[in-house]
C-alpha cells in the first residue's frame, strides 16, 4: 500500500494509512460509496474523515484493511509497530461492546461528540480484528 494512502476494496471496504512513513502523507477527496474521505498518515499518527466527520484514529499511526461501517457500528483489522490508542466516530452518548482479535474488552460509552478510545495491543502481533457494535 505504499503508493496508495486509502483505497476502496472490492467487497465494499475502506483500506488506508500507512505507519512505516516517516513524514505525514495526506490524500483529499477520495471519493467512495457516496461519501469523501480524507486521509492523513504517518509513523505517528492515522487520521480518516469521511465528509469532515472522524471515522478513525490511532496514536501512533497504523494501517487498516476491510474498514466496514454499518447501522450499529464498524469493524476493521489494523496493524502497527506499537500498541496503539483507537478513536473510532461513532453515534454521540452511545453503549458500544468493543471486541479486539475476537475477545470483548468491555462496553464502553462514546462521548457527546461521539467518540469512542480504546486501547489495542499491536507489538509483534500481526494484524488483529477491531469490531465496535451497539450493546
Amino acid at each position: 500500500m505504499a503508493a496508495e494512502l486509502i483505497k476502496s476494496e472490492a467487497d465494499g471496504t475502506l483500506s488506508f494509512g500507512d505507519y512505516t512513513l516517516a513524514e505525514k502523507k495526506k490524500q483529499d477527496d477520495f471519493v467512495s460509496n457516496n461519501a469523501t474521505y480524507k486521509v492523513k498518515t504517518y509513523n505517528e499518527i492515522t487520521r480518516l474523515e469521511r465528509d469532515g466527520e472522524l471515522v478513525y484514529e490511532s496514536v501512533p499511526g497504523t494501517r487498516v484493511t476491510g474498514l466496514k461501517r454499518q447501522d450499529d457500528g464498524l469493524s476493521f483489522k489494523t496493524e502497527g509497530n506499537d500498541d496503539a490508542q483507537i478513536t473510532v466516530g461513532v453515534e454521540p452518548e452511545t453503549s458500544y461492546d468493543v471486541k479486539v482479535a475476537g475477545t470483548s474488552i468491555g462496553v464502553m460509552a462514546s462521548n457527546l461528540g461521539g467518540k469512542l478510545s480504546f486501547g489495542v495491543e499491536l507489538q509483534g502481533a500481526g494484524t488483529v480484528a477491531v469490531e465496535v457494535r451497539k450493546a
